[in-house]
C-alpha cells in the first residue's frame, strides 16, 4: 500500500510522542510507587517514635495492657491504616478497622507476630488486598506479660490512588496524541504543500511542454529554498530549450543549401569527363564547407556543457605572441604586436588561441592584401582585454551586436574564404565559458578592434 510523505510524517511523528509519552509514564507510575513504599517506611518509623515518646512519658502506666491501650486510644490511625494489639499470642485491641478486612482474626498472622521480640515489618494478603505492617514489641518493668503494637498500612488502596492518577495521565496522554496527529497533520500539509505544487508543475510541464511556469513559495525557509531551486532549474532549462531550439533552426537553414547545390549539380552532371570534374570539385569545396559547420557546431555544442574548458595557468605575452605567429599563415597581411601584457591567468590556453584565431580570420577576409591586422593584450581594472583589430572597412554600430549570433554576417568580405557565420558566436562562446564577454569597436584610424573581456580570478 502506497503511503504519502504526508502520513509518513506524521506516522513517525505519533510513534515519537507515543513512545515518549509511554516512557513518561512508566518513568511517572515508577517513581509514584517508590514514593508510596518511602511514605509507608517513614510511617513506620514516625509511629515508632511516637510509641516511645508516649511510653517515656504517661504516668499512669503499670503495665502492657494501660500502655498499649492508651497508645491506641491516644493516636488514631490515618485512612488506610490499622491499629491492632497483641497480648500473650493472643489478639487485645484494634482501631481503625476498615470494613473489608480484620487482620486481629487472623489467628495464623497474630500467632506469628506475636512471637516478635525485636522491630520487624513485612506484607500479608487480606481480603482487602496486600497489607503492608510493622510490629513493635512492648514490655513494661514489673510485668511480665509481652505484648505487640502492630501498624498495618492497607497498601492497594494507595496504590489505587497511583493507578487512577496513571489513568488519568494516560487518558490525558492519548488526548495530547490525538491533537498532535491532528496539528502533525495539518502542518505536514503545509510545510509539504510547495513539494506538491513542485510535483504538479513538474507534470504539467512535462505533460504540455510549458517551461513558462513558476513556483510562487513565500517564506524563508528549506522548501521555499527548494522551490526557488527549482525555478532556476525551470529558468536553465528555458534557456537550454530556446538555445537549442534556435540552434536546430538555424543549423537546419544553413545546412539545407549546401545539400540543395550538391544534390542539384550531381542530378545535372552529364558523361563529359570535363563536366565531371568540375562537379566534383564543386562538390568535394561544398562537402568541406559542411564539414568546418558541423565542427563550428559541434564547439557551440560543447560550450553549453561542463568540461568545456580545461583551466591552466596562461602567460599572456606568450600567447599573444603566438597568436601572432600562427595568424600569419591565413594571408598576406601586415602582422603585428600591438601591447603585451606581462601577467599570468587562470584560463584554457587552446581555447582562447581558437577565439583569437577566429577573430584573427574574421580580419583576414575583412581586409585587402596589403591590410594590417594587430593583436594585442593588457591588464585594465582587475580584468584582461584580449583584442585584434584591423584597418578594413569595420562594423556598422547596427551590427555590432547582431554578428556575434550564429549564422550572422555582416560587411563585405574582401578574401576569399567564405564562413558559416558560426566563428564570432564561437569567440562569445570561448569567452563567455571564462566568465567574459566580446564586443567589437571602431579601431583608431579606422577599421574593426575586437575585444575580449576576462576577469582576473571568477572563473566558471
Amino acid at each position: 500500500m502506497r503511503v504519502t510523505a504526508r502520513g509518513r510524517i506524521v506516522g513517525w511523528m505519533l510513534a515519537v510522542v507515543s513512545l515518549a509519552l509511554f516512557i513518561a509514564i512508566f518513568a511517572t507510575w515508577a517513581i509514584l510507587d517508590r514514593l508510596i513504599d518511602d511514605r509507608i517506611d517513614a510511617e513506620f518509623g514516625n509511629e515508632a517514635e511516637k510509641l516511645r515518646r508516649y511510653a517515656a512519658t504517661a504516668v499512669d502506666v503499670r503495665d502492657v495492657d494501660t500502655l498499649l491501650s492508651g497508645y491506641l486510644s491516644y493516636n488514631p490511625p490515618d485512612e488506610w491504616e490499622t491499629f491492632f494489639t497483641i497480648l500473650d499470642d493472643r489478639p487485645h485491641k484494634i482501631t481503625g478497622i476498615p470494613p473489608l478486612a480484620r487482620l486481629d482474626t487472623d489467628d495464623a498472622l497474630v500467632a506469628r507476630l506475636g512471637q516478635v521480640t525485636e522491630p520487624a515489618s513485612g506484607e500479608t494478603e487480606s481480603a482487602a488486598g496486600t497489607v503492608r505492617y510493622a510490629v513493635i514489641p512492648v514490655q513494661v518493668n514489673g510485668d511480665a506479660r509481652r505484648g505487640q503494637l502492630v501498624i498495618a498500612v492497607f497498601y492497594d488502596h494507595y496504590r489505587d490512588e497511583v493507578l487512577n492518577a496513571i489513568r488519568v495521565l494516560a487518558l490525558a496522554s492519548l488526548a495530547a496524541l490525538a491533537l498532535a496527529g491532528a496539528a502533525g497533520w495539518f502542518v505536514a500539509g503545509r510545510v509539504l504543500a510547495p513539494i506538491r505544487l513542485v510535483g504538479q508543475t513538474a507534470e504539467r510541464i512535462s505533460g504540455s511542454s510549458d517551461l513558462t511556469r513558476r513556483l510562487d513559495v513565500p517564506g524563508d525557509d528549506d522548501v521555499s529554498e527548494l522551490a526557488g531551486t527549482f525555478n532556476r532549474m525551470l529558468d536553465r532549462l528555458e534557456h537550454a530549450f530556446a538555445v537549442q531550439r534556435d540552434f536546430v533552426d538555424d543549423a537546419g537553414h544553413e545546412l539545407r543549401t549546401p545539400i540543395t547545390v550538391i544534390r542539384g549539380h550531381l542530378e545535372l552532371m552529364g558523361d563529359d569527363p570535363d563536366d565531371r570534374a568540375e562537379t566534383l570539385a564543386l562538390v568535394t569545396d561544398e562537402l568541406d564547407r559542411m564539414n568546418r559547420m558541423v565542427d563550428d557546431l559541434l564547439t557551440l555544442a560543447k560550450a553549453e556543457q561542463p568540461g568545456f574548458l580545461d583551466i591552466d595557468e596562461v602567460e599572456l605575452a606568450d600567447l599573444t605572441v603566438s597568436v601572432v605567429a600562427k595568424a600569419r599563415a591565413l594571408g598576406e597581411r601586415r602582422w603585428r604586436v600591438d601591447e603585451v601584457a606581462e601577467a599570468r591567468i587562470p584560463a584554457d590556453r587552446q581555447r582562447l588561441t581558437q577565439a583569437l584565431m577566429q577573430l584573427a580570420a574574421n580580419a583576414v577576409r575583412h581586409t585587402a592584401d596589403d591590410g594590417q591586422i594587430a593583436v594585442g593584450s593588457a591588464v585594465q581594472d582587475g580584468f584582461v582585454r584580449l583584442w585584434v583589430r584591423d584597418d578594413g572597412p569595420g562594423v556598422p554600430p547596427a551590427d555590432r551586436e547582431r554578428i556575434f549570433r550564429r549564422f550572422m554576417r555582416a560587411g563585405e568580405r574582401t578574401g576569399t574564404h567564405e564562413g558559416a557565420g558560426l566563428g564570432l558566436a564561437i569567440v562569445r562562446s570561448i569567452a563567455g565559458a571564462h566568465g567574459g564577454t566580446v564586443q567589437v569597436e571602431d579601431a583608431p584610424g579606422g577599421g574593426a578592434c575586437f575585444v575580449m573581456t576576462i576577469p582576473m580570478r571568477e572563473l566558471r
